[in-house]
């Protein structure tokens, strides 16, 4: 792969970029950072700051690579949570079939990023958005995929990828009733497909993809999977898809054991290449994904036996900043900061700095610390009288729905369990 943008290995820890110490003037490179010696307990990190912990990043990717292959099955992780090509990296070491993106933007990221094959979970629509795709397919060694669930989607790619002299593989998108795209019956089906082969030649169809996401219901998220295992094996048997093995793919965050279940014996069968795609798994956190995960474990019985399960790998690090009440005290992050779309961070450590303690401790339920409210750079923690907390004491919050936290930063750190600094990540968003 021939990176023609910016190379991703020359990039530098911004001094500018909130959560980091005192960079010298001249910016230091990502592969670089842990030669500062920082450690977050003896401040040479700026708070508030997004930390990543190195030994849960590694257990959560083992985890889920181990998951898949008990399916037999691959694994594009959905991307979209960290827009980190570094993080995408260490996904694809761990074998990774490639990465799943959701707009162009993220997939010239990724590509200049090193990664060499991207499933585009979108429908790719503009002219502009094409012109990116179209340049990055110069690369003999790029493979790309995007969705199509309309006539009028399939016959604008079909002018620009011709006039462009590309070809483009596309996957039909089947969808539900009052869902997200996809098509939605077999009508909408033939018509997509018919339109495909009108552009025989520069349209590839080389399978389906769903997402079962927006089911509550798993005899209703079944029964989806199940259309589209027929539809998968219908199109096979009459040749035609452009693509060997062709491609079935599905699986967010919520349900990627029910889809493996589903999917996972037309990956035995060797024409059809199955490709989950959950994305939150690296991080994992303590609310949305903690509670879906619970259910995975209560119904899976391959996630039973794996032993421990995923574990939440990010936390924001702040200060208490003031105590003006007995039972309140502001703390140093807000609304920029951390995501509070799914529940507001739940405070996890303390630690006092000049303690002399090698190590933060754990905040108890039984403290009743919780926070009640965010600003755009405060937030409101409630305490009760006498808490042996002070204005400078470090805290780390666990965070619900990752997506939300990692698109707020341009550089996290990743830290070792003492707290050290190994690396610094760089987000594109």
């Amino acid at each position: 792969m021939t990176l023609t943008m910016t190379s991703y290995s020359a990039a530098s820890i911004d001094p500018l970029s909130k959560g980091l110490g005192s960079v010298p003037s001249a910016s230091v490179p990502l592969e670089h950072a842990a030669n500062l010696e920082w450690n977050l307990l003896a401040e040479d990190v700026s708070l508030p700051a997004a930390v990543l912990y190195a030994d849960r990043i590694e257990h959560n990717l083992k985890w889920m690579q181990d998951f898949v292959a008990e399916y037999g099955v691959k694994l594009a992780p959905h991307g979209k949570t960290t827009m980190a090509p570094q993080l995408f990296r260490r996904q694809i070491e761990t074998g990774a079939w490639g990465i799943t993106l959701a707009s162009a933007h993220q997939t010239r990221a990724a590509y200049h990023g090193g990664i060499e094959r991207v499933l585009m979970a979108n429908q790719l629509v503009g002219k502009r958005n094409m012109a990116m795709i179209a340049e990055l397919l110069s690369d003999p060694d790029f493979e790309f995929f995007c969705l199509v669930d309309s006539v009028d989607g399939v016959e604008q790619l079909g002018a620009f990828f011709k006039a462009a002299g590309r070809r483009l593989q596309v996957l039909i998108e089947l969808g539900v009733a009052g869902g997200r795209t996809g098509v939605r019956d077999d009508a909408q089906l033939e018509a997509v497909h018919a339109a495909i082969r009108r552009h025989a030649g520069t349209l590839l169809l080389a399978g389906i993809e769903l997402y079962e996401g927006i089911i509550a219901d798993e005899q209703a998220v079944r029964a989806f999977l199940r259309r589209a295992v027929q539809t998968t094996r219908t199109l096979a048997a009459a040749g035609k898809f452009d693509r060997a093995p062709a491609v079935l793919s599905g699986a967010g965050s919520a349900w990627y054991d029910v889809v493996a279940e589903e999917f996972a014996a037309e990956s035995k069968a060797g024409e059809i290449e199955v490709v989950l795609r959950p994305g939150c798994y690296l991080t994992h956190d303590v609310g949305v994904y903690k509670k879906a995960q619970t259910e995975i474990l209560a119904r899976n019985p391959i996630a039973k036996k794996m032993g421990e399960a995923l574990l939440p790998a990010l936390q924001l690090w702040a200060y208490v900043q003031s105590i003006p009440e007995a039972d309140r005290a502001i703390i140093g992050f807000g609304k920029r900061d951390a995501a509070f779309d799914a529940g507001m961070p739940v405070p996890a450590r303390h630690y006092r700095p000049g303690s002399g303690a090698s190590a933060p401790r754990a905040v108890e339920p039984g403290e009743g610390w919780e926070v009640t409210g965010m600003m755009d750079q405060h937030a409101y923690l409630r305490i009760k009288p006498g808490a042996d907390l002070k204005v400078g004491d470090m805290l780390a919050f666990d965070i619900s729905h990752p997506c939300l936290t990692f698109d707020k930063w341009r550089q996290l750190l990743i830290v070792a369990p003492d707290y050290r600094v190994q690396e610094v990540v760089e987000t594109f968003f």
